[in-house]
């Protein structure tokens, strides 16, 4: 049997190309499969009792009236589950002498944040189980919050912990940093407020636990499914390979679900107790309180540098708040940010200190950009105030002080090593496509008139690190998890391909663009690659998907994979066909001898039918052409672009409204652009919520009074205009696809464009900052208390 390979210059390479995604037919319609769609025989729901106060000790819990309701079978105390709870993980002890306090999921003793489960009720239905909580009798003794993360370190604080209110201190420096900042010619010191967010997934969190026997499935929206395995087993005391995690679709993460939550730990011991399945699945209202918080940092952050404006030396000195615990990566996520304060931009001498700081509210953790929004909002709002400073355009302060495409691979500061990129381009192609002289000629304009609408240019030219990965450095770093991704690439039979990844997306796309991937590399049509993921008893290893990492490790595992099926198929088509495997090429799906016609080839469909026989094999070959690789690159990768953005601002009410908002990036290699794309649309659309309009607010005694999505603000599309994307392409050379990641791209470099923008249109009236949201009233008062 013969095949004809379509000829290579008639196939359109996968890679680049804008495919729709194949997810979107089930996802946008609603026709797949979320946790809380999830029915099982017996299935009880389970609704938990939380603390109304931010710091207090348990002196009663009296759950006997609630089990007497309608339909309840069990209601449970903290002290029921006793030391089978266990303490909820913390994987990142960032110091040596790093406090890492008991987590109970069930308060025992003490509750230390509003929202901390104390009871739970599991009932036939999830009203009835609601209703009984009301039944369960609590008895608090009071105790004061601590809530100002300056005055939680003061020695006359309350403690949240008898430890203390300190977590750890950990620091980073390099050069003489004294010599930097003495006699500097020009030296500018600020402090920024990285307000407290809250995570709005489109799918609230859920949990489905079915036992069968003493084995356990896990059902949850999880970004995690391979960690969370092991996370249960360490916490509960249940043999790992008696527990089986599925993360089916998931509408939604941004870190919030990169955790092992006190729901999933409570679901997992009551289905073990009662012996029937348990689900749970969160209000919106109970997801604000409950789901892990970002942010919440106090940066004092200096710059010295020459009277033209060429950096020497930068200093950090930051506050984060851990919140009334530390979950699974909450002391590192400010650390993430530790190595990229200096940008894309080259200085000498560089000091880098974090205090982690206990307090009564929700622990923080991951969110989208993880440590990197914040640094590169210090560093664009430090390059935008040291251009007022010395009079100079902010785009040419940047360009005085970048590294230059020739300079790659450039060793900075921080210790880390960029190893490609041009910011040069990005910036030129940003500013074209923006209208930046007319922009700044209209600027002109308003203020010479006095107009009561000024017009602000923000720039932001970022870089992050994303790809996160090494192993060997984040075992440096004191990171308990490794960084590697594994795939597994299946022919079947019929030549169809199986790609299993160990990357569990959770709305990245991640079906379509792996299936270019083993498209393009084997040769095969992209509607004949299915992946599958997410399931621990199918795909059972992967470190699962964050950190922008999936493409540029998941995605390369895929790659290699697919490059080890290929090494197998030679070695058959060479035996079939009577010839050294050296003599062989492949292309367009084919086996065939070198210079020979296509006609002569052997299809990988054809191999597959031929391995899956067995009839005729070569010496010490399986019958199989799966091939599984695993992918830990040596170095992050560090995507880069410009932003700019120009909003105007109505000095007599403080509303600001974008007017127009330019992105180019630079992501390496694409696969999709319109994946890139849709991932740039929402990065910017949550970094402009951060910039206007989110923070979590706390009253004096602790509560949050931002509980629900009519207190709590998120942009609309009705609140954001047409972004304007571009392109530019550096590929990565820590990978063989040059990719780099996107996933938080416009996240990290769309807040501090937009805040620089605002204060550029109120500079001229003296306003020097806007703290965060930069709300009408904020606007307003800052422009009142300049004047």
């Amino acid at each position: 049997m013969t095949v004809t390979p379509t000829p290579a210059e008639v196939r359109q390479s996968e890679v680049g190309r804008a495919r729709r995604r194949k997810e979107d037919a089930r996802l946008v319609t609603g026709q797949t499969r979320w946790t809380d769609n999830i029915q099982a025989p017996g299935l009880l729901h389970i609704a938990f009792l939380r603390s109304p106060m931010a710091h207090a000790r348990i002196t009663r819990v009296d759950v006997s009236a609630a089990r007497e309701m309608p339909g309840v079978v069990a209601a449970f105390s903290g002290a029921d589950f006793g030391a089978e709870q266990g303490s909820l993980p913390c994987a990142w002890p960032v110091t040596e002498d790093i406090v890492i306090p008991d987590h109970p999921p069930m308060a025992t003793e003490t509750v230390r944040y509003v929202g901390e489960a104390v009871a739970c009720v599991v009932a036939t239905d999830r009203y009835r189980a609601a209703d009984a909580l009301e039944a369960i009798e609590i008895d608090y003794e009071p105790l004061p919050p601590v809530l100002d993360l300056e005055k939680a370190l003061d020695a006359d604080s309350p403690l949240v912990h008898d430890a203390g209110n300190r977590a750890y201190t950990w620091t980073l420096s390099n050069g003489d940093v004294e010599a930097a900042f003495r006699d500097a010619p020009v030296v500018i010191s600020r402090t920024f407020r990285q307000q407290r967010l809250i995570p709005a997934a489109m799918e609230p969190r859920a949990v489905v636990v079915t036992p069968l026997g003493d084995e356990y499935t896990v059902h949850t929206s999880t970004q995690i499914p391979h960690i969370l395995r092991f996370l249960l087993a360490s916490v509960t005391g249940v043999p790992e390979h008696r527990l089986r995690v599925i993360a089916p679709d998931v509408g939604g993460g941004f870190g919030s679900k990169l955790q092992c939550t006190a729901e999933e730990v409570l679901c997992l011991l009551a289905a073990k107790r009662l012996g029937r399945p348990v689900k749970w699945t969160e209000s919106r209202s109970e997801g604000n309180l409950t789901v892990h918080h970002g942010r919440d940092q106090l940066q004092r952050v200096q710059i010295a540098a020459e009277a033209d404006g060429r950096l020497r030396g930068m200093k950090i000195d930051l506050l984060a708040d851990m919140g009334a615990y530390l979950m699974l990566v909450t002391p590192g996520i400010p650390l993430l940010g530790a190595f990229m304060y200096n940008g894309v931009y080259k200085m000498a001498a560089y000091d880098f200190r974090c205090t982690g700081v206990f307090t009564t509210k929700m622990p923080t953790d991951a969110y989208r950009g993880a440590g990197r929004p914040e640094a590169t909002f210090a560093i664009e709002r430090l390059m935008d105030e040291l251009a007022a400073e010395i009079g100079v355009d902010p785009v040419e302060v940047r360009r005085r002080n970048w590294i230059t495409h020739g300079e790659f691979p450039y060793d900075t500061v921080a210790g880390l090593t960029y190893d490609s990129g041009d910011y040069e381009a990005a910036t030129e192609k940003a500013l074209q496509l923006f209208g930046y002289d007319k922009l700044r000629a209209e600027q002109k304009d308003r203020r010479d008139r006095g107009d009561t609408v000024q017009l602000g240019i923000g720039i932001s030219t970022y870089t992050e690190m994303c790809g996160l990965a090494p192993s060997r450095v984040l075992g440096q770093l004191g990171n308990a998890s490794g960084g590697w991704e594994q795939a597994d690439v299946r022919v079947l039979p019929t030549g169809k391909v199986e790609v299993a990844t160990g990357a569990t997306p959770h709305g990245q796309g991640h079906v379509t663009a792996w299936s270019q991937i083993a498209a393009d590399a084997l040769g095969v049509p992209f509607e004949d690659v299915s992946v599958v993921y997410g399931d621990t008893a199918v795909v059972p290893r992967g470190w699962d998907t964050y950190g922008s990492r999936s493409l540029a490790i998941g995605g390369v595992a895929v790659h290699l994979a697919c490059e080890k099926v290929k090494e197998k198929a030679r070695r058959v088509a060479a035996h079939l066909m009577e010839i050294d495997p050296g003599d062989l090429e492949y292309a367009e799906g084919a086996f065939r001898v070198r210079g020979a016609p296509a006609e002569q080839g052997r299809s990988i469909q054809e191999l597959a039918a031929a391995v899956f026989n067995a009839h005729d094999m070569p010496e010490g070959i399986e019958p199989r052409l799966d091939s599984s690789a695993t992918f830990d690159p040596a170095n992050f990768s560090f995507p880069h672009g410009t932003h700019l953005c120009a909003v105007e601002v109505d000095t007599e009410t403080g509303f600001t409204k974008i007017r127009s908002y330019v992105a180019v990036d630079d992501v390496g290699t694409v696969v999709n652009p319109l994946i890139v794309d849709g991932q740039v649309h929402g990065g910017i659309a949550q970094g402009i919520g951060q910039a206007l309009y989110e923070e979590a607010v706390h009253d004096a005694e602790g509560n949050l009074l931002t509980t629900t999505l009519a207190d709590y603000l998120v942009p609309s599309a009705a609140d954001l205009p047409a972004f304007v994307t571009g392109r530019t392409e550096t590929p990565a050379t820590s990978n063989p696809l040059g990719v780099k990641g996107v996933g938080e791209a416009g996240t990290i470099a769309s807040t501090p464009a937009v805040v620089n923008g605002i204060v550029d249109a109120l500079r001229h009236l003296g306003v020097r900052d806007v703290q965060m949201p930069c709300t009408p009233e904020r606007v307003w008062r800052a422009i009142g208390g300049a004047s």
